[in-house]
This record gives C-alpha cells, structure tokens and sequence, in this order.
C-alpha cells in the first residue's frame, strides 16, 4: 500500500469520527491537537479505528509522538511496509 493510499484512509478515517471536519483540508503538517478539532478522547478513536481498518497495532507508547496529520501517517506506512528507522 502507498503512503497516498495510506493518507486517504487516515482522512476518511478522520471525517468518519469528527465529522464537523468533513472538507476541512488535512496536510501533512497539520497539528492535531491546535490546527483541528480532535481531542485526546478523538484522537484515540481515530488510532484505533484507523488499526482495525488497515489491520496493524500502533503502540500506544508511540501516539504522544504523533503531533502532526503526516506522523500518523508516517507511523502507519512504516508499520504497514514494514520500514524501520535504524
């Protein structure tokens, strides 16, 4: 799966959940928790929606670093095409 394809499902997994977002422009620079209207208790129904969706565990040690819209993304694509930072 693409990282573009990976980005779509995060949008829609977004729209899905706060749905006063709907074609509210989401970039890769996007901060979470101040650019949008997600809060903690949304953010993690989006992880887990987004989980079950594209069938992977994201550690829950790892969401405090995802501030932005690309490091969900980010942490997604590594976990799904198996790439590891060294």
């Amino acid at each position: 799966m693409t990282r573009t394809e990976i980005a779509e499902i995060c949008r829609d997994v977004v729209y899905e959940c706060v749905p006063d977002m709907e074609g509210t422009p989401l970039y890769e620079d996007t901060v979470i928790n101040t650019d949008t209207a997600i809060d903690s208790m949304g953010f993690t129904l989006i992880i887990c929606r987004l989980e079950a969706r594209l069938n992977v565990k994201i550690p829950q040690r790892q969401w405090a670093r995802m501030s932005t819209f690309g490091d969900v993304v980010t942490a997604f694509d590594r976990k799904i095409n198996k790439k590891f930072i060294l």
